[in-house]
């Protein structure tokens, strides 16, 4: 106990706080709300990549299958086109919601930061060429790039804004007029910073602003794809978490353009008929080691649904709906499992056991590795399979994960569950006590 109590002691007061600043941290909070925005667009492009990519083999005799890849080949660039303009461009809907968000919290104008924003990351990463915008770091290859340029252009407007170094126009011209009249620095700026600096790359080195920041990241991406990086990732996540913070909030949100930049690579590879590159994504995340949400705990609804214990019995089915949603705010402060000592075991051990074998499965190629960005949401039997593109094998593997999971939380269920009847046992004969006291009286 003195080790747990000193685990509990060091993430409520060293921890938890450092973890309460980062989640609040407006950078941070941008980059979150900035990769919101693009989510609808990743996610449908994620289907029509699917679509443009038949789960059959090319020579098969399947009606269904024939007929589908037939249509593909004969009308494959018009069925891809909403891919690239949806999928394919993420890093554009990236920067104007992080410039959006971030402009937002300074309490300037967000609309017009986003504007720059893009300007910004157009000008280093699509250099015009014959009357045309090349797309080729619009994907999960410019997610970095687009990142700095909504960052660089808020706080480059920012800074000029508080030096006074601006346009001031009269009170009596309209807000809107104001507000295109003050971007006109800024602006500039850019152009005098970021533009020399993209022409200096090219000229000096041969590459794009793009391409040199995936070189400074790629030790970055590369490690994250390793399975002592992803124990870490959870362990933090299952800590905060266990101590009452949300901890997907500050771990994903760390973890959202790596996860986004994984997807992209694999989704492009999958295109092209190559071998994905990529296994630490955002479906690994949510349908392999967190199935129902932080801490695996689909499992414990399970078990608490079928319970002796009253209270664990309601909490159990009443988490049931949200658990197969990948909710599970209801199962954490309603068993608790927050601060529970007993069920703090097979709160962490099970994610860690849940990500090694997916990890082994998947890098082993027993599993396909994930193309497409899925809602959290999703059911982990659907959300799995539909990430690798509708492979049945993942859900497969999500379906085994969730009976061990169940394995590993049972001993320590029936543990407090125990503690749970003496607790109801004693409540009830104090109950019983206290009303044979007031007839007596009465």
């Amino acid at each position: 106990m003195k080790l747990y109590d000193s685990l509990i002691q060091f993430v409520e007061q060293t921890l938890g706080p450092i973890a309460g600043k980062l989640g609040s941290q407006r950078h941070i909070t941008a980059l979150r709300d900035g990769f919101l925005v693009a989510m609808p667009f990743i996610i449908v492009g994620s289907f029509i990549l699917i679509f443009a990519n038949p789960p059959f083999a090319a020579d098969t005799t399947n009606a269904f299958g024939r007929m589908w890849l037939d249509f593909v080949a004969d009308h494959r660039a018009t069925i891809v086109m909403p891919w690239t303009m949806s999928m394919g461009i993420m890093s554009l809907f990236i920067t104007m919601g992080v410039a959006y968000s971030l402009a937002r919290s300074y309490k300037m104008d967000p609309v017009g930061a986003a504007a720059l924003s893009v300007m910004t990351f157009l000008l280093v990463a699509a250099p015009e060429k014959g009357w045309a915008l090349p797309l080729n770091h619009f994907g999960g290859t410019g997610i970095f790039t687009a990142l700095l340029a909504a960052y660089y252009s808020v706080e480059l407007t920012r800074f000029l804004k508080e030096r006074n170094i601006t346009i001031r126009m009269p009170e009596q011209v309209p807000p809107a007029i104001a507000a295109s009249f003050a971007l006109l620095v800024p602006v500039l700026a850019i152009f005098l910073t970021a533009y020399p600096l993209s022409l200096w790359l090219q000229t000096s080195f041969g590459m794009q602003i793009p391409e040199a920041v995936m070189k400074l990241f790629a030790p970055l991406v590369s490690a994250s794809n390793s399975l002592p990086a992803i124990i870490g990732a959870l362990l933090l996540c299952q800590l905060l978490w266990f101590a009452g913070i949300h901890g997907a909030n500050v771990v994903v949100g760390i973890l959202s353009p790596i996860f986004l930049a994984n997807i992209a690579a694999n989704a492009d590879a999958y295109a092209a008929g190559e071998a994905l590159p990529n296994l630490f994504t955002q479906p690994f995340w949510d349908f392999y080691i967190f199935i129902g949400g932080a801490g695996a705990t689909l499992a414990l609804v399970i078990l608490m649904a079928f319970s002796k214990a009253t209270h664990l019995r309601s909490v159990g089915r009443m988490s049931a709906l949200p658990g197969v949603f990948q909710i599970n705010e209801p199962v954490m402060f309603g068993t608790p499992v927050v601060m529970n000592a007993t069920l703090f075991v097979p709160f962490v051990l099970a994610p860690v056991v849940n990500a090694v074998i997916a990890y082994i499965a998947v890098n082993t190629g027993m599993v396909d590795k994930a193309i497409a960005v899925t809602p959290w949401t999703t059911p982990a039997l659907i959300g799995a399979a539909w990430g690798a593109g509708w492979v049945l094998k993942a859900s497969i593997l999500t379906a085994l994960l969730l009976v061990l999971d169940v394995l590993i939380y049972y001993p320590f269920f029936k543990v407090y569950e125990k503690q749970v009847l003496a607790d109801e046992a004693a409540m009830e004969s104090s109950n019983s006590e206290s009303s044979a006291t007031q007839q007596a009286v009465a």
